[in-house]
């Protein structure tokens, strides 16, 4: 009996599955930009660093919009974040593919794009994900973490080959097409309501389950969870996670073709990183429910870093995709880790505006990221400060996480 239960497919991975694709599009959009880099450069008649300050305020709102998208769940459910944020995403792609100078281009692309986005990025879909899993909660939030892998290995090269096709503007009409069928369609089967046992086993519904999805600290408010400082520590691996990731998602194709690298071999090495990272999400995701995820997530940061260092200085094809390989080893998880550490720390009831606060923060790594490699390279004339500095932050983070309490269940 027991043996038939565990082989019965469990509704909370179709929630899994439909979030990863949403995810997927999502991230793809925000991180996979760099293809996009360069054409718009070219139809706007700006400067390089113009435009990364345009791509920076997009990293800080879409910031921004993290927490209320969090807010927002709590309130009115997923799929009502969800719904508002494709409309969004309609409208703003409309006015920024039909926008000619900076300034409206900013407003449609950076302001009114980014917000929408946040509200189907993995903000909104963490917590119904969570709330459909307690034995397999991390298992859950890797494989959710596979769709921002996967928004890197796919949607880089197919946004790539489509502007090359049909051009950036139509290209960008497309994916908010795509964005409106999936997330409507997406919502007939994504529901907040979760089993009262989820996925635990008989055995455990049999024993308290509370201690099992109690929180280790308790809180009356969620701005309690500012006064500690576990928090903070999660906060600052995302900032350096924002940072390196969003810095790779926009200079990284642009980076190598200055490095002598053409277009198509640049975009597909972005892309085996991302599809690497899938396969070692799956794989990762299936430790981090029975191994310390502090470790896991500070190991992560650590070997991200060293794979900063590398990809700046590498001179040959062979050496690029092997860097991106073992770059992928290490691109997952960060995320995911942290938001389930957050969920075990201060409980699922403030998961969402904590993880939508410290996810701000971690775009603001994003736009600090974005920014600074374009200064960077036109002060400096090399992109090695901008990805040195990354690699830095990153090993920093490494070792602030292990100072994460040494529970059991993190």
């Amino acid at each position: 009996m027991k043996l038939a239960i565990m082989r019965r497919w469990y509704y909370g991975w179709n929630i899994v599955i439909v979030t990863s694709l949403i995810t997927m599009l999502t991230v793809g959009t925000r991180l996979g930009a760099g293809p996009f880099f360069n054409p718009m450069l070219i139809s706007l008649g700006i400067s390089r660093t113009l435009l990364s300050s345009i791509f920076a305020i997009s990293m800080i709102v879409y910031g921004i919009g993290m927490p209320i998208a969090g807010y927002l769940v709590d309130k009115l459910g997923t799929r009502f974040v969800l719904l508002s944020g494709a409309v969004m995403i309609a409208i703003s792609t409309v006015l920024a593919v039909c926008s000619n100078e900076p300034v409206s281009f900013t407003f449609a692309y950076s302001i009114l794009l980014s917000l929408g986005l946040s509200f189907t990025s993995p903000i909104a879909v963490t917590p119904i994900v969570s709330k459909w899993f307690t034995r397999q909660r991390g298992k859950a939030l890797f494989y959710l973490s596979t769709g921002s892998m996967g928004g890197i290995a796919i949607m880089t090269p197919i946004f790539t080959f489509a502007i090359e096709w049909v051009g950036w503007k139509t290209t960008m009409l497309l994916l908010a097409g795509l964005f409106l069928i999936l997330i409507a369609a997406s919502t007939l089967l994504l529901s907040d309501d979760a089993p009262v046992n989820t996925d635990l086993l008989p055995g455990q519904i049999m024993m308290n389950r509370n201690d099992l999805s109690a929180p280790m600290i308790s809180l009356d408010k969620w701005t309690d969870a500012l006064a500690t400082r576990p928090f903070w520590y999660i906060t600052f691996g995302l900032f350096a996670c924002g940072f390196s990731m969003n810095l790779l998602g926009s200079h990284g194709v642009p980076m190598l073709m200055d490095h002598g690298f053409n277009e198509h071999t640049s975009s597909l090495s972005i892309g085996l990183l991302g599809l690497v990272a899938m396969i070692s999400s799956v794989f990762l995701g299936n430790l981090s429910d029975n191994i310390s995820k502090r470790f896991m997530l500070s190991s992560i940061y650590i070997f991200r870093g060293a794979e900063f260092l590398l990809i700046v200085l590498i001179m040959s094809e062979w050496q690029l995709y092997l860097v991106s390989a073992f770059g992928g080893l290490v691109w997952a998880g960060s995320t995911a880790l942290s938001s389930a550490i957050l969920g075990t720390m201060y409980g699922l009831r403030w998961l969402g505006i904590l993880y939508g606060w410290s996810y701000f923060i971690h775009q603001i790594g994003g736009a600090v990221g974005v920014y600074t490699a374009g200064w960077g390279y036109e002060f400096f004339g090399t992109h090695l400060f901008a990805f040195g500095t990354a690699a830095g932050l990153s090993a920093l983070a490494g070792f602030v996480c292990l100072r994460l309490p040494a529970y059991n269940r993190i």
